[in-house]
């Protein structure tokens, strides 16, 4: 049945196991893909689970008269050439580092003011200051900034341009003058130009809504749920509660826009675990297309960041909402939480990660010096710049860092099972927490893993019974093991 085979062993970190309903499904780590595991595929995953190496007398011993030979045969070498069983003798070599050295930059953030008229406690921007201190970009350092995207960029055919802050619209004015200028590029060199907000929506008017459904501005609207949740963080620089007034904005925008949908975003705080309660509010009562939530991830821990215990609430709340979600999708209807969709799209197209974002990669944040980060959040950290729109990015720096961040030799990212879902977490969230953008994030580990196989089970089920949902939203990715 198996000739003159050598003995073999699992690789029980390139495999993991979930059951969906009565499937048992296979989650194949290195490449995200998901695979239907019939009989003969489970009874030979199970029968090398148990034991350290398995001979090819034991394999014949065990499974001959019950399956067709060739049968085996074909599901084991599949299964070889997916590194989920491999020569017992082999010792695995060592994954050679990987260098980055492209940076395909399609996606800036420009942080147009470190100035916002709210002072909310949990603020992680490091730059931010009151409104008369604020410092603003300037137009000069702005199409410097859009020539440099386009010129990074301009192979993708389409660029972003994201406006950030502070407050982005205190400084209106620059946002115009370069959304104009960056129209004028894009037209001149063949490039399709997004625009992206994201605002406390306050300083919204009829005719600054009006100005950016016409440039079609992807919006988002920072809004902590209902006005004890909201009110309790998201205050003025006098202290008072800003509830009321965003959510007669957030009425009047919603009432107007029509380009695109609107989404909120939500940050978590220590003592803030009613996630359904927000996000009901929020989608059902206020009417965001889209509400995504975060846990803080800096300023002092004691003060806002979720202790264990609220952690674990939240992510209790996630998966409630996301069970919501799957029963709205097996009925063709997208609910607009965003966390379980972001990872279902993710298991959707296959997408695998080596590193945890476009940080650095896709995207680079400008300050309002010209000075490139990681990303939004880094601008006025102590994190060195890479580079700057007058002098271009630090390639060299940029590619020892994101190869240090691919590298997970050694860490407990290795042999994880979400590892290309994941890739450590958040470069913002590691420096928060543990002062270096490349230590991985251990402190919710085992709550991310649950995460990922509710997110397999959604998905499997979804492709089972719905895949309409999927391709509608994502596209479709699912391969059985067919063997022999």
């Amino acid at each position: 049945m198996t000739g003159q085979l050598e003995s073999l062993r699992l690789i029980p970190h390139n495999l993991h196991d979930v059951q969906v309903a009565d499937r048992r499904v296979l989650f194949h780590v290195p490449t995200t893909a998901l695979f239907e595991a019939d009989a003969v595929t489970c009874e030979l995953i199970d029968f090398f689970r148990a034991r350290p190496a398995v001979s090819a007398d034991e394999l014949q011993q065990a499974f001959e008269g019950r399956y067709d030979a060739g049968r085996i045969a074909g599901v084991l070498q599949e299964l070889i050439e997916l590194e989920v069983i491999q020569p017992a003798a082999n010792v695995a070599a060592p994954v050679a580092p990987l260098r980055i050295e492209k940076f395909p930059v399609n996606t800036l953030v420009l942080n147009v003011n470190t100035g916002c008229n709210l002072s909310c406690t949990y603020c992680y921007k490091e730059d931010l200051s009151a409104p008369a201190q604020g410092k603003l970009m300037g137009a000069d350092t702005a199409r410097r900034s859009i020539d440099l995207l386009m010129d990074e960029g301009g192979e993708h055919g389409k660029v972003n341009l994201v406006f950030f802050g502070g407050e982005p619209l205190s400084n209106l004015p620059l946002i115009k003058e370069a959304v104009a200028y960056a129209e004028e590029r894009g037209r001149a060199r063949g490039l399709q130009v997004d625009f992206s907000l994201t605002t406390n929506a306050t300083l919204l008017t009829e005719e600054i809504i009006a100005y950016l459904d016409d440039h079609r501005f992807g919006l988002t609207v920072s809004m902590d749920g209902p006005r004890h949740l909201h009110d309790k963080r998201r205050v003025t620089v006098g202290g008072k509660g800003t509830y009321d007034v965003v959510a007669r904005k957030v009425e009047l925008l919603l009432s107007r826009y029509r380009s695109r949908p609107v989404g909120a975003r939500v940050t978590l705080t220590a003592g803030v675990t009613e996630v359904e309660t927000i996000f009901a509010h929020l989608k059902n009562e206020l009417g965001f297309a889209e509400v995504g939530l975060a846990p803080v991830t800096s300023g002092d821990n004691a003060l806002f960041n979720l202790n264990e215990a609220e952690l674990a609430a939240v992510f209790a709340g996630f998966r409630n909402l996301a069970e919501d979600y799957r029963s709205a999708a097996l009925d063709g209807r997208y609910t607009g939480f965003t966390n379980i969709h972001k990872l279902v799209s993710d298991l959707t197209i296959g997408r695998r990660k080596s590193l945890p974002c476009g940080a650095g990669v896709g995207l680079l944040a400008v300050d309002h010096q010209g000075d490139l980060h990681l990303c939004h959040r880094f601008t006025g950290s102590s994190l060195p710049a890479f580079g700057s729109v007058a002098d271009g990015i630090d390639k060299p720096r940029l590619g020892a860092f994101l190869s240090e961040a691919a590298d997970h030799e050694g860490d407990g990212c290795a042999t994880c099972r979400i590892r290309t879902l994941c890739a450590g977490g958040c470069y913002h969230e590691r420096y928060a927490r543990y002062g270096d953008p490349l230590h991985p994030a251990y402190h919710y580990c085992e709550l991310m893993r649950d995460w990922v196989d509710l997110g397999i089970r959604i998905f499997a089920e979804l492709e089972q019974s719905n895949p309409q949902f999927l391709a509608r939203y994502a596209g479709r990715r699912i391969s059985n093991i067919q063997g022999g």
